[in-house]
């Protein structure tokens, strides 16, 4: 009987897997993600419906902390810093929190974003910014709680909120004109040492053309002043595919030295292990 009752639950597991029961969200979850000049700025949030119910005042009280939303944390991610009312906030992840009023929010970001509503115990610390923002009524009722970055300037957007009758624009600046500068000035101040090295490896690896990879690694060491150790590496590999052997011990023996000052032990035992054979 007990091997019977064991055989009929291993059959019926699948099963009762299979029937799990899916039901809609009553908040169902909304994800945005909006490029504001060159800066990504990401929502995550829960949308509650008014359902026939009074929301500013009622459901949601006037003048007390609100988790924005239902469920999880609201939250919004920026790739860069961004300037609110005069204020930077540093790029990462928040919790938006707010403080709706008659005429006003208040519009708070806060560094924890694992809680469930409202955090059991605020921590007043972990506010990095808080703003207000004008209120304006809106002639249509909107149905379901809405977040949106609208307003789109290659400098700035607005995070807009909007429930019932309420609607709040929070600008916020993104440094477009800072990032496109420093891009600007990178890319005309032509390759880094970095760039050489890598085109260099890649031609070395890949059986390319040994003589251009040899230009690329001296290029990469006469613009580095550290001279690193993986980059007299591949040149000294380069020299030895080229058949310069003494010209390969001498790159290795100065390879071999800073992977030393470095504590680089594999560097150094590739190194020496390289002389040795090169020296044969």
């Amino acid at each position: 009987m007990k091997k019977l009752l064991i055989a009929l639950a291993i059959i019926l597991a699948p099963f009762a897997v299979e029937a799990q029961v899916k039901t809609p969200q009553a908040s169902p979850k909304a994800y945005i993600k909006q490029t504001v000049g060159l800066t990504d700025v990401e929502v995550t949030y829960s949308r509650p419906g008014a359902r026939g119910r009074a929301v500013f005042g009622n459901l949601v009280p006037f003048g007390k902390l609100w988790r924005t939303g239902a469920n999880e944390n609201t939250i919004i991610n920026f790739s860069d810093d961004v300037v609110i009312d005069g204020k930077t906030l540093k790029k990462g992840k928040y919790a938006i929190y707010t403080i709706p009023k008659i005429e006003s929010w208040e519009v708070i970001f806060y560094l924890s974003t694992d809680n469930w509503g409202l955090p059991e115990n605020w921590n007043e610390s972990y506010v990095v910014l808080k703003t207000t923002v004008k209120e304006n009524a809106l002639p249509t009722p909107v149905e379901s709680f809405t977040i949106g970055i609208n307003g789109l300037d290659p400098n700035f957007a607005y995070l807009e909120m909007a429930w019932e009758n309420s609607h709040v624009a929070l600008k916020f600046e993104v440094p477009t004109a800072k990032t496109a500068t420093a891009s600007i000035e990178k890319t005309l101040a032509g390759p880094t040492w970095n760039d050489y090295f890598a085109s260099a490896q890649y031609l070395f690896s890949s059986n390319g053309n040994i003589e251009t990879a040899r230009v690329y690694v001296d290029k990469a060491l006469d613009m580095s002043t550290e001279k690193p150790y993986y980059v007299s590496r591949l040149k000294s590999l380069i020299q030895a595919k080229q058949g310069d052997k003494k010209g390969a011990i001498e790159t290795a023996k100065a390879s071999l030295a800073a992977a030393e000052a470095a504590n680089n032990q594999d560097y150094v035992k590739m190194n020496k292990d390289s002389i040795s054979e090169w020296s044969r």
